[in-house]
């Protein structure tokens, strides 16, 4: 009698009736190989159970789709009632028809991980179509649903297949990924139609046999079968992989070219769905096996279990047709050979299972057999139980076990694994008894006997009765909970299956929790495969791990370091770097550069000085994220700190000059902080840092000197300089570790303290003079004896000091004479750099080596007065490069009074000898940003005040100028005030007018009334006082002084003083009888009114003084210069238009708004055309005149 199967229920009486005669299409996946289901198959028979009958269905659709369906059944030698069992497709189907979607697609997703892939619950949930959102009114009772039913879907076409689980996670980004989603289903659906075109073409192809061939081949033994195209192709592409593996490079390229049609880099290109034969030389070692005799073979019944069947599984009686078709034979074939595979995975199963339980049989025989612990020889033993020498507490247990790979070291990632070092050998067997102690304990641990009731209940029945227990064993996990971990490898292997199923349910929050459980893991795990899966789990724990997260991956890299050593740190870790070099997230590709400098002390020095070189080199110029740049560099430094192949030399410099250049602040800080000061420290061992390195930045400076005569890239000039600037450590380092007296250094308890500000402050404890000798206490030592040295005994054969004196300052101030005086940017980049320098080397060194140099060029006496040569070099940027870098290194009286009688013959020089004053400008520019040098500079001032000669005072006067916008308002009222007022009052007229600029930058930058109301009372007597009168030089000054301040001067000033003064200037130009002066003031007078326009100008004013001003300065414009009068007409009319419209305005919040829209109209359409002087003035007219 056929036992009921649970799931053969019909809907209705037709249907019943049907179900035996329909056909079922059971394919498998396209992997043919794919293994079969687990032993805990649910549909599988129980394990106690008969023999069953071996079931073959091929109930499969032949392509053709006219073909019926065979089915092979293969009765066993036990006799009994078939069992009646309905198919997994049949079971599919009744719950697609019933509406347990969620069923069916755990019952698919089973299948799947089985290998065996059901077409009808792959279309199913493949199709988009059965997932559509109904909208509008819900269906009628009598609309006919698919199979699915109106099942609501999500927003996007996503399908089972299609679906990516990371963009539903806790921090996936769900609208940015909709299009993703999108395309990656129609990139599955694109496969699947490959796939299946070529399983046709794969099946064409077998089949294909050329006409004249089929028509002369003979069944005879002797005559081969002629090749099929697939064959070939098969072959073809083995022979080439033979050439190639065997160095026949060129036979290989002759054989592609020969074969042009084949891609044989591609395996699937052949048109196979099976794995890749073996090798030529594979296949040619096994072709002379000779096959089993006939006498050895030995018949074996098969048993397979139902649920390892695909398709329609009900016993059906032998086929009547012996004779079947080709097609249906092949499937046939197709069936077996799945089979086989089935047994064969089982078999290999079984296998492993016997090897395992022979295993422990050996290991009990052992324990059983063993001697005592006190003389148990531990390396005798198989079992890779290494236990550490290095162990010295008794209280361990557990020794771990540990891969010969290891070093027999015991892990532990907290701290530093000191090497293995030899021990009294008593010592270590009394201390090593506790383990081969524990050990045994552990192996031979009796099995446990649990009291068996004094009942008569039958095997069967009480197997039955505890079947209610609800213990699960035949899932993953339940195979891992039922089998606990009987060794150290059992745990690391388990941890090793158990982590990749762990990592992706816990919390990003919490994730790196796991680090040091998938660490220890890497590092004991004996298979390397499963070792590399968790280090892709640990490098890909979080999606973008923060500083803190980033920092704990680092700390376990390191510590995983520590104890496998570099073989494996190159072949495991490095490859997690190099395939996230390219990530999308640049917290990621952060990780990977701040891992090759973590690492760099581990790996092998040829892997450290190419390949983590070359990345890091890629990444720092191809990268577009600063902090990803700013980790490079900082690995690039520990690298540079790691490296000892002298050929890398020029590349380190490439790669230092490349970072100076990055566009980001953060990135060229990180160069000077890290990665000079490093590859500093290695051209020091190399001997080549003043031979090669400040060497090759000097000519790189002067370079850009030759190549920028007129235009100067200031920019590059900087990165260079401020690279020297950061190599002044090192190179004082490297006078003071040469130095004659190095070898009497000694460190005694009696050396005294370096100053505070004996050095400048260094950028990073990588740039202190201190950390690069070693400690302070040496280089206070070396400090005393280098000044000692110089102050006394000086520099006889002291070389490297010498090159700094011979060499490096000549070239320095040379390069200091050829920069341009007028950049301030430069000027001050040198000072610093000169300062920087003085600071380092020492106030001996400054005074006795650096000033003389300098005080030689400059020759400061007054001989020089009337030469040419030298007034050339006061000219040049080298005045203040020495005042500012040298003469303020120290601040004591002897120093101030050397920087001030220094500027005062420099100014005295340059006045006497009528030169430009450029370089003593950019010396009181450079002094006067730092208010400690305002009372100096006003001590030099005062000088110059009270000199003698006229040209002095002039001098003087010109640079109040420059010093009032820093000075303070009450120095200007006690010092800067009077000494004007002096001057203002002086006999020569030259002298008076030149403190007119600094008067008017008084009224620009003051707020005091009572300073404004002296300065302006001293202004009116020039332009009212009689004698001033037909003074041309006067009121050119006072118009340039009024046109460059009265835009920035207080509004009532501008008002009441400077617009009525200039009207009565232009008005009184109009009766000029000079014409040379006459357009000189009407020139000036233009530039004055077109600064003036921009500002708001009260209406009365405007009427009054400004709008009779202009037309006074067009009258002379229209005889001097018809181009500027085209402008003054337009602006006349402009300002017309703007007093028109206040005047129509009715409340004053709209003549307001009125105004200042004109007002800015007009200021607009003025500076639009004040480029356009040139041009003739028609076409001015026809610029100037406004749209209708």
């Amino acid at each position: 009698m056929a036992s009921v199967n649970p799931f053969n229920l019909s809907d209705s009486e037709e249907e019943a009736e049907r179900r035996p005669n329909e056909t079922v299409d059971t394919a498998r996946s396209p992997s043919v190989g794919a293994p079969g289901p687990p032993p805990g198959n649910p549909f599988s028979p129980p394990a106690d159970a008969e023999p069953p009958t071996l079931l073959l269905s091929s109930n499969r659709t032949s392509p053709s789709g006219g073909e019926g369906s065979v089915s092979i059944a293969a009765i066993s030698a036990m006799a009994g009632a078939t069992e009646t069992r309905i198919s997994v497709d049949g079971i599919a189907a009744q719950l697609l028809r019933d509406q347990y979607l969620l069923t069916a697609l755990e019952f698919h997703t089973e299948l799947l991980e089985a290998g065996r892939e059901l077409p009808r619950l792959r279309d199913y949930f493949s199709n988009p179509g059965n997932f559509e959102r109904q909208s509008g009114t819900p269906p009628a009772k009598d609309q006919v649903l698919g199979p699915g039913g109106p099942l609501n879907r999500a927003g996007s076409i996503s399908t089972l297949d299609s679906l990516d689980f990371a963009r539903y996670s806790d921090d996936g980004n769900r609208e940015s990924d909709e299009r993703v989603a999108v395309l990656e289903f129609e990139l599955r659906k694109a496969k699947e139609t490959i796939q299946a075109l070529r399983a046709n073409l794969t099946h064409a192809a077998e089949s294909e046999v050329p006409s004249q061939e089929r028509k002369n081949y003979k069944s005879s033994l002797e005559i081969q079968e002629p090749i099929r195209p697939l064959e070939k192709r098969a072959l073809n592409f083995l022979v080439n992989e033979y050439l190639l593996k065997n160095e026949y490079k060129l036979s290989s390229i002759t054989f592609s070219d020969e074969n042009d049609d084949q891609d044989f880099e591609l395996w699937d290109d052949v048109g196979l769905n099976i794995p890749k034969p073996p090798d030529l030389l594979q296949l040619y070692r096994n072709c002379g096996t000779p096959l089993p005799s006939p006498r050895d073979t030995v018949d074996v019944s098969v048993g397979v279990d139902f649920g390892d069947l695909p398709g329609n599984c009900i016993a059906q009686d032998p086929p009547k047709k012996p004779d079947l078709s080709h097609q249906q034979q092949t499937e046939v074939v197709q069936e077996l050979e799945y089979q086989i595979s089935l047994l064969n995975n089982e078999k290999q199963s079984l296998a492993e299972q016997i090897k395992k339980l022979q295993s422990e049989i050996q290991t009990l025989k052992r324990t059983v057999s063993s001697p005592p612990p006190a003389t148990l020889d531990l390396g005798s033993q198989n079992t890779s139980h290494r236990l550490s020498s290095s162990t010295t507490t008794t209280s361990s247990t557990d020794p771990l076990s540990v891969p010969p790979t290891d070093n027999g070291q015991y892990l532990d990632i907290r701290g530093v694994s000191e090497p293995e070092t030899k021990s009294d050998p008593s010592s270590t067997q009394t201390i090593s008894q506790p383990h081969p102690q524990s050990l045994n304990t552990l192996k031979r641990r009796p099995p446990v006997q649990f009291a068996q009731p004094n009942r008569k209940l039958s095997p069967a029945f009480q197997q039955a009765l505890l079947s209610f227990c609800r213990m699960c064993s035949d899932s993953r996990l339940g195979a891992e909970v039922s089998r606990i971990a009987d060794s150290e490898e059992s745990v690391m292997l388990m941890l090793g299956r158990c982590l990749p199923h762990i990592v992706p349910n816990v919390l990003l929050a919490k994730r790196e929790e796991l680090i040091p459980l998938i660490l220890c893991t890497a590092c004991l795990h004996p298979e390397p495969k499963e070792r590399d899966k968790l280090l892709h789990i640990l490098f890909n724990l979080i999606k973008r791990p923060d500083d803190e997260q980033r920092q704990m991956i680092l700390t376990g890299c390191v510590a995983f370091a520590r104890h496998v050593g570099p073989t494996r740190v190159e072949a495991e870790l490095l490859p997690q770097c190099w395939e996230q070099i390219n990530h999308k997230y640049p917290e990621r590709r952060l990780l990977v550069a701040e891992s090759c400098g973590a690492l760099a002390p581990y790996l092998p020095k040829e892997i450290r000085s190419s390949l983590v070189l070359s990345m890091l080199q890629q990444m720092l110029a191809e990268d577009k994220a600063d902090m990803v740049r700013e980790a490079v560099v900082k690995s690039l430094s520990i690298i540079m700190g790691y490296i000892d192949d002298p050929d890398k030399y020029s590349q380190g410099f490439e790669l230092m000059l490349l970072s100076l250049g990055d566009p980001s602040e953060r990135v060229v800080s990180a160069v000077h902080q890290v990665f000079i000061p490093a590859f500093a420290a290695w051209t020091t061992e190399l001997g080549t840092l003043q031979t090669a390195l400040i060497p090759s930045l000097l000519a790189r400076i002067e370079k850009l000197l030759m190549q920028g005569e007129h235009v100067l890239d200031e920019y590059k000039l900087h990165v260079f300089l401020s690279a020297l600037q950061s190599l002044i450590p090192p190179l004082f380092a490297v006078v003071l570790q040469n130095a004659p007296f190095t070898s009497r250094a000694k460190l005694t308890g009696d050396i005294s303290a370096i100053e505070v500000t004996r050095f400048p402050r260094p950028a990073s404890p990588l740039q202190d003079v201190a950390t690069i000798i070693g400690s302070r206490e040496m280089l206070s030592a070396l400090l005393l004896l280098y000044d000692y040295q110089l102050e006394h005994e000086g520099t006889t054969g002291w070389d490297s000091l010498l090159w700094v004196v011979n060499q490096l300052l000549p070239q320095l101030i040379e390069i200091v004479g050829r920069i341009n005086v007028t950049s301030s940017s430069c000027v001050h980049e040198f000072s610093r750099f000169f300062w920087r320098l003085c600071r380092t080397f020492g106030k001996i060194f400054t005074n006795t080596k650096v000033k003389p140099q300098f005080q030689e060029i400059l020759r400061l006496s007054e001989e020089n007065v009337d030469t040419s040569d030298g007034n050339d070099i006061l000219t040049k940027a080298t005045v203040p490069i020495y005042a500012t870098g040298v003469l303020t290194c120290y601040n004591q009286d002897e120093d101030r009074k050397l920087l001030v009688g220094f500027l005062e013959d420099v100014m005295t020089t340059l006045s006497l000898s009528h030169a430009p004053l450029d370089s003593l400008k950019a010396s009181f520019v450079e002094l006067g940003a730092n208010p400690v040098y305002h009372e100096l500079l006003l001590t030099v001032l005062w000088y110059g005040v009270v000199h003698t000669s006229a040209l002095v005072r002039c001098t003087a006067a010109r640079m109040f100028e420059l010093l009032v916008k820093g000075v303070n308002e009450t120095l200007v009222a006690q010092r800067v005030v009077p000494a004007l007022i002096t001057l203002s009052s002086d006999p020569e007229i030259s002298v008076r007018i030149s403190t007119i600029p600094a008067f008017g930058t008084i009224m620009e930058t003051v707020t005091q009334k009572e300073l404004l109301e002296r300065v302006k009372m001293q202004l009116a007597s020039f332009l009212e006082d009689p004698q001033y009168q037909d003074q041309h030089s006067l009121h050119m000054e006072i118009i340039r002084t009024f046109g460059r301040v009265g835009p920035n001067a207080e509004p009532r000033f501008r008002d009441e003083f400077v617009l009525p003064h200039l009207h009565k200037l232009a008005l009184a130009n109009n009766s000029q009888t000079a014409e040379s002066k006459r357009i000189d003031v009407a020139t000036q007078l233009f530039e004055a009114y077109s600064a003036l326009s921009c500002c708001f100008i009260s209406e009365e004013v405007m009427v009054n003084h400004f709008l009779p001003g202009l037309r006074c300065l067009r009258a002379d414009m229209e005889q001097l210069s018809p181009e500027h009068e085209v402008i003054l007409s337009s602006m006349i009319k402009e300002c017309e238009i703007k007093v028109e419209n206040r005047g129509m305005a009715d409340a004053q919040g709209s003549m307001s708004i009125a105004s200042s829209l004109v007002g800015e109209d007009a200021k607009t359409k003025f500076l639009s055309k004040m480029g356009q002087l040139t041009t003739s003035g028609a076409m001015l007219a026809n610029v100037f005149q406004r749209k209708k």
